[in-house]
């Protein structure tokens, strides 16, 4: 039967069928039907990822699948959203090797089942350029429950995940600008911990996850929400790996991106509802600073408290 078929079809019942779940119609029509979960609000957000901008044109099929993926979980997260489903189109030059596919829909595979989700639909389509690829993630939260880049308040204090800027320095391990002699950093920037299941409703009055650079990042939230953020660059967690790579390389790591950690303002009354959520997540956090009065900006201080000017903000994709 599978002979017969045209041959984007061929590889699309062979490679992305079996990642089909409830609503998916086993991706025989052009579109899924979807059903919430009773009394719960749906959360949608997209991501695109092209060749030679986001990932290598060398890195494993496995593990672009897997990050495009997973940085689409890290918006369901910075949310507080539970993940549901996702659409995906893949874009590729006429010839890329049938184990491309299957690599990659390998990749998807591994993560559907990490994160409980599953493919509900898509496009496959050729292109002269690069890879480009684009999936639409699908979650739910309790009604009143999301959280936004507005709703920060004066006195918040500002709280991050994980640590900051192993993403940015992967990079520049692919690119042979730096050693990593364990690996760790490289994988970082491969394949990001989305932080699904850190249940933030309720406890953050703002958020969102750090893709183009922490002070970028948390300036939207402060043009936003209308105020001034103060960040102290000594109480931003980074790995012992981030910090063997010397002083040097702190500026990349706050500007780098690639973290996909989750940036939270989280009023001092909700702190200890902050720690215990992130304890039964076994998500580590940190606060980094605090929301004053002010234009919507960040000010960045060193170890002493001095102002630290950095050379660029973060991450443009213009």
């Amino acid at each position: 039967m599978e002979d017969s078929l045209p041959a984007e079809f061929s590889l699309i019942v062979r490679h992305f069928r079996p990642l089909a779940g409830p609503g998916a119609l086993e991706l025989r029509d052009d579109a899924a039907e979807l059903v919430p979960p009773a009394g719960r609000h749906l959360v949608l957000t997209a991501d695109a990822m092209v060749a030679g901008v986001h990932f290598l044109p060398d890195d494993p099929p496995d593990l672009i699948g897997q990050k495009l993926l997973r940085v689409n979980l890290s918006d369901l997260a910075a949310k507080g959203a539970v993940p549901l489903g996702y659409l995906m189109t893949v874009s590729c030059p006429r010839g890329t090797p049938d184990a491309w596919y299957a690599a990659f829909a390998a990749g998807l595979a591994r993560d559907q089942v990490t994160y409980g989700i599953t493919l509900l639909g898509g496009d496959t389509t050729s292109t002269p350029g690069p890879i480009s690829l684009s999936l639409t993630a699908i979650g739910h939260i309790a009604p009143g429950q999301g959280v936004h880049r507005f709703g920060a308040s004066a006195g918040d204090g500002i709280w991050v995940t994980g640590t900051i800027g192993d993403g940015a320095l992967g990079l520049q391990v692919a690119l042979g600008k730096l050693a990593d002699p364990t690996g760790f950093l490289l994988d970082r920037y491969r394949l990001p911990r989305p932080r699904v299941g850190l249940a933030i409703g309720g406890v953050a009055s703002a958020g969102m996850d750090v893709s183009d650079g922490l002070v970028q990042d948390l300036g939207h939230i402060c043009r936003a929400s209308g105020l001034t953020a103060e960040l102290d660059a000594a109480r931003v967690p980074l790995s012992d790996q981030a910090r063997a790579a010397g002083p040097e390389w702190l500026e990349t790591c706050l500007t780098g991106g690639d973290d996909y950690e989750v940036l939270m303002a989280v009023p001092p009354a909700r702190e200890g509802a902050l720690r215990a959520v992130a304890r039964a997540a076994d998500i580590p956090v940190t606060r980094i600073g605090a929301f004053h009065s002010g234009p919507g900006r960040v000010m960045l201080r060193d170890a002493a408290g001095n102002p630290l000017e950095l050379k660029k903000g973060g991450w443009s994709h213009f």
